[in-house]
């Protein structure tokens, strides 16, 4: 049965352990998993959870973002009423970002407009399956005013509330000093009843540039991957058609995750490649993540490299990283060989 809630998600989280990889694009829109982005995870989970008005409020950098939600068709949200709805900060200061309640309430017609009783805020960084239906049966149970959601001991910043609450709290941010529910539910002045939700499944929070490459790589196991990509619950991204990968004869593929369109005439281990990635003779991949379009010249050899977009090598170029700093490659960019 669907949940009558809405859903936000707040896509303008800023980690300065990115580096170059958020530099052009904002976290949400990351490339993650072969073929995803980071918000296609929160986003399906709201979506498998029956929630079909969601509200995504974003930072100044949200180029890549619009390009890749659209009209939020590949999540059945290009609808009629409700569907998909896409908020950014008119300034650039503090109070206008994300989970401020300045930056709720300046959108407050988009909430009263909307007919669910419930809402459920949360973050675009979170990789793994939740089911929202779960969490509000037990807020309605316990008759709480919020419920914050939990794992393995660390808050999800996830948040279940009434609407109307909500609604209140816009007025009562500026008397009580208030920044966000955040700010609510830590305030030990307040007489509201808090829940603690604690989510069991599989979760991986990506906020830091190691957090990023571990999880990712940590998807090649079998245990983990089916976890995070089961049959009930699809994660749903932008449709790219691309010709199957193509392997040559020279290639050797292990452990590695290989999205469509690729040429592979060397040897990938371990490693992520996304789309139409092109692998030349004699160059080897290890313990990597190639985004698309990259091209690799032969005889390069990779271990612990995080490659953005477009980027072209020539032949026989070596980078090693570690788990800890993976080396990383600009967008873009052409790597000039030796």
């Amino acid at each position: 049965m669907p949940c009558s809630m809405l859903g936000i998600i707040n896509a303008s989280n800023e980690f300065d352990t990115f580096k170059n990889l958020t530099a052009h694009r904002s976290l949400a829109s990351l490339p993650f998993a072969g073929r995803y982005r980071l918000i296609d995870f929160m986003l399906s989970n709201m979506v498998n959870s029956g929630i079909m008005n969601v509200a995504i409020f974003t930072g100044q950098e949200m180029r890549s973002l619009m390009d890749h939600l659209g009209s939020g068709k590949q999540w059945d949200l290009d609808r009629k009423r409700d569907g998909l709805f896409v908020f950014s900060p008119e300034g650039t200061s503090r109070i206008e970002r994300f989970g401020s309640f300045a930056h709720f309430a300046k959108n407050r017609t988009y909430f009263l407009r909307s007919k669910q009783k419930y809402v459920v805020i949360t973050n675009c960084n979170a990789v793994g399956p939740i089911d929202f239906c779960k969490i509000l049966d037990q807020h309605i149970e316990t008759e709480a005013d919020i419920t914050e959601v939990f794992h393995e001991g660390q808050s999800l910043q996830t948040y279940i509330l009434e609407k109307n609450l909500l609604l209140s709290l816009f007025e009562k941010y500026k008397n009580q000093g208030y920044y966000s529910i955040l700010d609510v539910v830590h305030d030990k002045r307040h007489q509201f009843k808090i829940n603690m939700y604690e989510w069991t499944g599989y979760i991986a929070i990506i906020d830091s540039l190691q957090s990023y490459y571990q999880t990712s790589l940590e998807l090649l196991q079998p245990a983990v991957w089916q976890q995070v990509f089961t049959k009930d619950e699809p994660i749903f991204t932008k449709v790219k058609d691309e010709p199957p990968t193509q392997y040559k004869k020279a290639a050797k593929v292990s452990n590695s995750m290989i999205a469509n369109g690729c040429i592979i005439e060397g040897e990938v281990e371990n490693s992520i490649l996304f789309r139409s990635v092109k692998v030349g003779k004699g160059a080897v991949i290890r313990n990597s993540i190639i985004m698309q379009k990259c091209q690799i010249g032969e005889d390069c050899v990779f271990d612990g490299v995080i490659v953005d977009k477009d980027v072209k090598f020539e032949k026989g170029i070596q980078l090693t990283g570690t788990a800890q700093t993976p080396y990383i490659v600009e967008k873009g960019t052409v790597q000039k060989g030796r």
